[in-house]
């Protein structure tokens, strides 16, 4: 099996070096289509003999020796709870991605579909990785195809949006280099005699912890990098751009894959190395997250261009995600987990669904549509499904997701006011109020274009790459513990380490030399009255 995870991750490239030697642009799709499809068959064992049990530790592990000489950095990769769903979403949108693009690119096809590839295997090697160094190269390796998918195959801005979609994720992941530096070598102190470790698995123990002023900054330097990618309010300027230059293509894989490295950078890497500093942070985050939910939909509220709109709902969206990140317990974790599957899966179909419908009739304006239901009957039922899950109707994904993420912060300590739960439920009646003006604008009323007479309902290819993300949107509304279970164990287990280590800190520290910001973590820790009178 470790075999498998590695021939996963690693099997577009091979794409990638076929396309190289193929001769016309039919025999290009064709070599896309059958690399990322095989890619999706052989990692379907890794999920049928994933032990939900023994979730809490990673599976399938290949570990290399030091892939640098004197630094303790070495290949290792793996899934566990954390990761496994989210590896798996990348495996099933690669061909989906595919066949979205068959025959709407026009130009450089065989560069269109190789970016694809590799940005299939730095996504795939993001969510494997469980080496820090690792994972920062994957993490940087996402950035080069997207960069090219949307500035050479993107719409009429597609320049400005590249440069800035780099620039803002460029600058993040090197403020994040630094502190990983610093972290590498303080464990290296710490544990092992001063040699650089990036070992996830010695990082995240017990026996390395950080102090409370070096976990502040380390945390704000780690976070930064994944607020951007998420995007947080305020770091979400560039997403709007990039959505809406970006092909139908990169719009999905976004959407659907990229952005969740930032939520999931969250609980991989700050909650474990920095438990007491997202305990500080947590209600300020709250606080941010549920202004971009608010935010994201009053802006999507006024926009006229469908995808535009759909790209603030992501804004909105995955707000409700850091919500119950922050909200530091088990439901609410939960929740921003399946929430992160909820949001590929729902808003994936959106961008699939607006490429559809643009490549028929060359507009992406809502007043330029209008009574389409009647025409594309397939096409509304599609729309009108994928919709409804972006809402959060009960008895598809969206609804559980939110649920949880709102019970989760209604509950928090950490957050500590349930007014951030009540105000980020108002982001639930915005979505329906601006999804539902959208879809009636668009899909109902009179037919008053003569453009619109003229088109056609969705073919064979359409039909088919739609059939099983709509599948998964209600598998997941109807019975969510079939996916909540792969993530269940691990999220008791890491919520009560980071207690421990939060606690552990403190213990360690001296209230006397630190500044006054760091002294008010010894009244917001919970139980850790109870952990110091235990131990004295």
């Amino acid at each position: 099996m470790e075999t498998l995870l590695n021939l996963t991750i690693y099997l577009p490239l091979l794409g990638v070096f076929a396309i190289l030697f193929a001769k016309s642009d039919k025999l290009v799709k064709w070599i896309a289509l059958v690399f990322t499809s095989l890619t999706f068959a052989i990692s379907l064992p890794l999920i049928f003999n994933f032990d939900v049990a023994a979730s809490d530790v990673a599976q399938y592990v290949t570990e290399s020796g030091s892939l640098v000489f004197g630094l303790d950095i070495k290949y290792i990769v793996g899934l566990d709870g954390l990761s496994l769903l989210l590896f798996m979403l990348t495996t099933f949108f690669g061909p989906i991605v595919v066949l979205s693009s068959w025959t709407s690119v026009k130009k450089h096809v065989s560069g269109f579909f190789a970016m694809l590839l590799i940005l299939q295997t730095g996504s795939l090697g993001v969510f494997a990785a469980l080496d820090l160094v690792v994972f920062y190269v994957f993490f940087e390796l996402t950035l080069i195809p997207m960069y090219f998918l949307i500035g050479i195959w993107g719409g009429a801005g597609r320049i400005h949006a590249a440069i800035k979609f780099f620039l803002y994720t460029l600058v993040g992941s090197l403020i994040m280099l630094v502190a990983l530096v610093y972290v590498g070598y303080n464990a290296g102190n710490a544990v092992n005699d001063g040699v650089f470790i990036s070992d996830w698995r010695v990082l995240s123990g017990m026996e390395y912890q950080i102090g409370l002023v070096e976990q502040t900054w380390l945390f704000l330097a780690f976070a930064l990098a994944f607020f951007i990618k998420v995007p947080l309010f305020p770091f979400h300027t560039w997403l709007p751009y990039a959505h809406t230059e970006a092909p139908t293509a990169g719009s999905v894989v976004l959407a659907a894959i990229m952005l969740k490295m930032g939520t999931y950078g969250l609980i991989r890497f700050c909650l474990p190395l920095f438990p007491n500093a997202m305990l500080e942070f947590a209600a300020p985050i709250a606080f941010l997250a549920v202004i971009g939910i608010v935010y994201g939909a009053f802006v999507a509220m006024v926009q006229k261009d469908v995808k535009k709109l759909v790209a603030y709902s992501s804004v909105s969206h995955l707000g409700f995600v850091v919500l119950g990140l922050f909200a530091l317990n088990t439901i609410g974790v939960q929740g921003a987990i399946i929430q992160m599957i909820n949001h590929g899966l729902s808003t994936g179909a959106l961008f699939l669904i607006v490429g559809m419908i643009y490549d028929r009739r060359h507009s992406r304006q809502i007043e330029d549509f209008g009574g389409i239901t009647s025409i594309m009957p397939v096409f509304a039922v599609m729309f009108m499904l994928a919709t409804f899950a972006s809402i959060g109707l009960p008895g598809l994904n969206g609804f559980v997701g939110e649920f949880l993420i709102l019970l989760g912060a209604f509950t928090s300590d950490s957050i500590g006011n349930i007014s951030f739960a009540i105000v980020a439920t108002t982001g639930v009646i915005l979505a329906a109020i601006y999804m539902l003006w959208m879809f009636r604008r668009v899909m109902f009323g009179p037919v008053l274009k003569e453009e619109n007479k003229k088109l056609v309902d969705l073919n064979a290819r359409e039909i088919g790459l739609l059939i099983p993300v709509m599948f998964f949107i209600i598998w997941i509304g109807i019975r969510p513990t079939h996916f909540t279970q792969f993530s269940e164990h691990q999220v008791n287990v890491l919520l009560e380490q980071a207690e421990q280590k939060r606690a552990a800190v403190l213990e360690a520290s001296n209230p006397a030399e630190m500044p006054a910001w760091a002294q008010k973590l010894y009244d917001i820790t919970p139980n850790y009255a109870e952990f110091n009178q235990e131990n004295n």
